[in-house]
């Protein structure tokens, strides 16, 4: 099934913020192939964008996303082997290109989040949620297991909390989500868009390269034992990060107490 265009929206604001929109409101923004297509693709030209500054990622209506939709659930169900290795494959690459996206990207969590829902929520850099919302890894229920959303679930909520809730496919509140690291912020549904609006101000606030840089200095460290590889390469990063020009525009708007250039 192909890509329904109306199905994911893009918008990109003068400010330099993208938005992508899953517009499936009716079905909870669950996914099929053509959603997943879709969003990979949209998540690879804001990326791509030179004018992007910030993402972010929302759904229409009452839920962000319910995981996967169930008529392709019913596909999948009579798939061999192959098959459902490759359309595995489709939403790994996914995950993996919201996770990869250079500029900093953030869910904007106004309802209930499931299986693949969850996924999307942990594979942004920032997550902030309305505390009505809930959340449910339920693959097992189905005799199935979250294996592609897992590296970035694992990443976000931690090992020991994936042990119980991977396990039982139990709901969990927007509480106990923020308490676990998946939401980094809790709010009221009318409290949502101010607290988006400031984090967005803190991220354009920051220069544009350098938090790409911090995104591939997360993913260098994170997990690995501290070497002298990994201490030759972390001073690596930040000597190219001086050296740059956004660097010393940064470093010189500080001293001469005025505003860098990326910043109004």
């Amino acid at each position: 099934m192909g890509a329904d265009m109306s199905d994911i929206l893009i918008d990109f604001a003068a400010n330099g913020v993208a938005t992508v929109t899953m517009n499936r409101g009716t079905v909870h923004n669950a996914f099929n192939e053509g959603v997943i297509a879709g969003l990979t693709d949209a998540f690879r030209q804001v990326g791509e964008n030179p004018n992007v500054r910030a993402v972010l990622l929302r759904g229409v209506g009452k839920s962000f996303s319910a995981g996967a939709d169930l008529s392709w659930m019913k596909r999948m169900s009579g798939y061999s082997y192959e098959e459902n290795l490759t359309d595995a494959l489709g939403l790994a690459t996914m995950l993996r290109t919201l996770d990869e996206c250079p500029k900093p990207t953030v869910a904007v969590v106004q309802g209930p989040a499931f299986g693949g829902g969850v996924g999307l929520v942990s594979a942004c850099d920032i997550a902030i949620g309305v505390d009505t919302a809930s959340f449910a890894l339920t693959e097992v229920k189905l005799g199935i297991i979250p294996a592609a959303i897992s590296p970035y679930v694992i990443g976000a909520m931690g090992e020991r909390a994936c042990r119980r809730f991977f396990l039982t496919g139990e709901r969990f509140s927007a509480a106990e989500a923020h308490r676990l690291g998946l939401l980094h912020e809790l709010t009221s549904a009318d409290g949502l868009e101010a607290a988006v609006e400031k984090t967005v101000k803190n991220l354009l606030d920051c220069g544009p390269t350098a938090q790409s840089a911090a995104k591939e200095l997360i993913r260098a460290v994170a997990r690995r034992p501290l070497t002298d590889a990994v201490v030759r390469d972390t001073a690596e990063r930040i000597a190219r990060q001086r050296a740059s020009a956004e660097g010393k525009e940064g470093v010189g708007a500080f001293l001469d107490k005025r505003n860098p250039s990326w910043r109004s």
